[in-house]
C-alpha cells in the first residue's frame, strides 16, 4: 500500500496491543507513530514540566487541591485565558494543540490521548478502537509483566477504568462506545498482524470512497 494521507486514532482496551498494532500500521505505511511522543511535544510547545503530562496522561482529573498545588510549577499558559485554569485543564489544552499540530504535518498514526476527539473536524482522520476479549488480555498483560492472572485482571481493571474516566471527562464522547469511532476491531480475534491489514484494507476503501466523491 502506497503511503496514506489518512490520519489513524487509535483508542485501545489495555492489553489489546493497540499500541502494538499502531507501530505495525505506521512501519507498514511509512508514516510516523505518537504515542508517549505527543506528551513530549506538548510539553516543548507549551513551556508545562513534561513530568506534568506524565503524571496527568490518560487518567482521570485529580483533585482540586492537588491540582492548586501542582499549578505552583507549572510554567506554560500563565496569562490571558489560561492563567485561572487548574493544571489538568492547562495539561489537556496543551496537548489538544500539540495533537492538532502534529495532525496538520501530515499522515500519522495517533495513540490514546483523545486524539479522535481532537481531530474530529478533520475530514483525513479514521478513528479506530481495538478491544479484545478478557481471557487474551489477561495472558498478554500477565506475560507482559509476569504477573498473575488475577493481578493482570486488576491491572487491566484499573487501567481501562482511568482511560475511560479520562475520556468521557474531557470529550463529549463514551470511551469504548462503538458510535463514538469510525471501525472497532476485536484482536483477539484477527490478531496483531490481522487487525492491522485490517485497518490498511479500510484506510484503501475509505480513500477511494473519497476520490469518487470528488
Amino acid at each position: 500500500m502506497e503511503k496514506t494521507q489518512t490520519i489513524i486514532t487509535i483508542g485501545r482496551q489495555f492489553g489489546s496491543a493497540g499500541r502494538e498494532i499502531g507501530a505495525r500500521l505506521a512501519k507498514d505505511l511509512g508514516i510516523r507513530l505518537y504515542d508517549k511522543e505527543m506528551l513530549d511535544r506538548a510539553a516543548k510547545e507549551s513551556g508545562i514540566c513534561q513530568e506534568l503530562f506524565e503524571t496527568h496522561d490518560e487518567k482521570p482529573t485529580s483533585s482540586f487541591l492537588y491540582s492548586l498545588v501542582m499549578d505552583t510549577y507549572s510554567l506554560g499558559y500563565a496569562s490571558g485565558a489560561y492563567a485561572d485554569m487548574p493544571i489538568n485543564h492547562k495539561v489537556f489544552l496543551a496537548q489538544f494543540d500539540a495533537i492538532k499540530k502534529i495532525a496538520d504535518e501530515g499522515p500519522c498514526v495517533l495513540v490514546g490521548r483523545c486524539a479522535d476527539y481532537a481531530l474530529e473536524d478533520y475530514e483525513n482522520v479514521l478513528s479506530v478502537f481495538i478491544h479484545a476479549k478478557m481471557d487474551a488480555r489477561i495472558r498478554r498483560i500477565a506475560r507482559i509483566y509476569d504477573l498473575t492472572d488475577a493481578k493482570a485482571r486488576e491491572m487491566i481493571h484499573k487501567t481501562d477504568k482511568k482511560r475511560s474516566s479520562y475520556y468521557n471527562y474531557y470529550t463529549s464522547k463514551r470511551w469504548s462506545d462503538s458510535t463514538c469511532y469510525d471501525v472497532c476491531l476485536d484482536s483477539s480475534i484477527l490478531g496483531i498482524d490481522g487487525t492491522a491489514e485490517a485497518i490498511k484494507r479500510i484506510i484503501e476503501l475509505k480513500e477511494s470512497g473519497q476520490d469518487k466523491k470528488l
